[in-house]
């Protein structure tokens, strides 16, 4: 379906469909029922589902009740296999009309199906894939990368600016998900290497408060120390961005590296380091707890590593 037909049809976004109440999900819901639109919302999860409702959300029991209600549907799922698995679940008289925005970090070849797949069944599809933790999305202070077309980017655009501070649109859906995963590698470089400072100073007994103090002021300093520094250098992981999360999204990038025969050894020992942290049982915390796979490092045949 063209785009076009979607915006004729509808030119009211004050109700909203979200499939996935989890930690974006929820900040992305926070975030637009605070600037007034009513979010109709379905989960898995009942008790993520439970308090969605009590922040002030609509919920519904299924994915047909939200498209029921909504012509736009946002869809905030941990991997773009569970988009696959909803999508299929879709039948032309639910989603035919609908404009759907996939804030999923996921791959972008699927990235691209999903389109087809949509456009067959009557509906237009974004992407809208989201630069910052959940944190962030209810400060509104991250960036989106968008892919799509411009028509129906240009629709949504009074959801999307709710969200974020910044937009970027990078040209025709897969675009957006490719650049997720080239800025996630340097994200997610940038804590493992904080981690890594910090532990280092800790071992010549320095103490890590002083040093990240010091580090802001100097060179050193990055966005990740604001954001990540404090919870790193306390051990309070409060969740912002789950870490197994994050190694999903560094396999994904190396997929991609390993189709166009790109060359990025640090993301394989980032790896590493995030299945380690993930095995010391902080897979479920926040991504800042890779600094625990520094702090205890696996033994090997030639020692610690």
């Amino acid at each position: 379906m063209e785009a076009q037909s979607v915006v004729n049809e509808s030119s009211d976004l004050h109700e909203v469909g979200l499939i996935g109440v989890g930690l974006l999900g929820s900040a992305i819901a926070s975030r637009l029922m605070n600037s007034g639109f009513q979010i109709h919302g379905y989960d898995t999860d009942e008790k993520r589902l439970e308090e969605f409702g009590k922040d002030g959300g609509f919920v519904c029991e299924c994915v047909g009740e939200v498209l029921e209600s909504c012509k736009v549907l946002i869809l905030s799922l941990p991997s773009s296999d569970q988009v696959f698995s909803l999508i299929e679940q879709l039948a032309d008289s639910q989603i035919k009309d609908r404009m759907v925005i996939d804030t999923t970090t996921g791959d972008p070849e699927q990235m691209v199906s999903f389109e087809k797949t949509l456009t067959n069944l009557g509906a237009s599809y974004v992407e809208a894939t989201v630069a910052g933790s959940s944190q962030q999305v209810i400060d509104g202070t991250v960036a989106l990368f968008l892919g799509g077309e411009s028509i129906a980017l240009d629709f949504v655009k009074p959801v999307l600016m709710e969200i974020s501070s910044k937009r970027f649109h990078l040209g025709p859906v897969g675009a957006a998900s490719k650049f997720k995963l080239v800025h996630n590698l340097v994200l997610g470089l940038h804590r493992a290497v904080l981690a890594e400072g910090l532990a280092f100073a800790e071992s010549l007994d320095f103490d890590p408060m002083l040093t990240l103090r010091v580090l802001k002021q100097t060179p050193a300093v990055s966005g990740v120390m604001e954001t990540k520094g404090e919870q790193m250098v306390s051990g309070d992981y409060r969740l912002q961005a789950r870490l197994s999360q994050h190694l999903k999204d560094v396999k994904l990038i190396l997929s991609e590296v390993s189709k166009v025969s790109a060359y990025a050894p640090l993301s394989q020992i980032h790896q590493d380091l995030l299945e380690h942290a993930e095995q010391l049982g902080f897979g479920e915390a926040d991504n800042s707890s890779v600094i625990e796979a520094y702090r205890s490092p696996k033994e090997t045949g030639n020692g610690k590593c």
